[in-house]
């Protein structure tokens, strides 16, 4: 029942783990510490697939890797997402709504997902250059950006969070082209995470 365990699993494992604190950390009023553990996650995501294409895998464990890291993904860009905006929203109908279809958006597209590379497996051995759509792990970059903006700025905040939860609900499941980061890109969306710290950080102090 423990499935397949290597190290290869790690980063997926503990960037669920550190959604989980920032779910809790949502719920009880914590908003930064919430989105610091969201980007966590992010960049947990970001090299779990290269640290798995470090060990040579059979068929069950390859599966296995694509079944946990969605599911992982779900709570991680999904359900900690959805809490952080409905809990700076005031817990509207509305809000309710959006936040219920933004995660439903994201269950179907990692189900999708899902059969696609398992089929993409099957046909090929080399690695995947693009998606479509937009993946589930941009809420890491987006959700905290926007927030962030929106505190610094004085905007209202929950307005500003339903409209980029439904955004990228919709581009969920929107079949457009989108590039795989190599690693210069996924050096650079650290650059703006960095930046994004620091602006989480600077709005805490506000």
């Amino acid at each position: 029942m423990l499935g397949f365990y290597n190290y290869t699993v790690i980063l997926t494992y503990l960037g669920m783990v550190i959604s989980f604190l920032g779910i809790t950390a949502s719920l009880n009023g914590g908003l930064h510490l919430a989105l610091v553990c969201l980007m966590i996650s992010g960049v947990c995501d970001m090299f779990d697939g290269k640290i798995a294409s470090t060990r040579e895998r059979d068929r069950r464990e390859k599966s296995f890797g694509i079944q946990i890291d969605s599911l992982s993904d779900l709570i991680c860009f999904g359900v900690l997402p959805a809490i952080i905006v409905f809990q700076i929203a005031s817990e509207s109908r509305s809000t309710a709504y959006i936040c219920a279809l933004y995660l439903l958006a994201a269950l179907i597209r990692l189900a999708y997902f899902n059969v696609e590379e398992e089929e993409r497996q099957r046909s090929t051995k080399s690695n995947r250059v693009s998606y479509l759509g937009l993946p589930v792990t941009a809420a890491a970059l987006f959700l905290p950006l926007f927030i962030c903006f929106a505190i610094f700025f004085s905007l209202p905040t929950d307005r500003i969070g339903k409209a980029v939860l439904a955004a990228m609900g919709i581009a969920f499941l929107t079949p457009f082209p989108l590039k795989k980061p190599a690693l210069k890109g996924k050096m650079a969306l650290l650059i703006c995470g960095c930046a994004e710290l620091f602006l989480i950080f600077k709005v805490r102090g506000l």
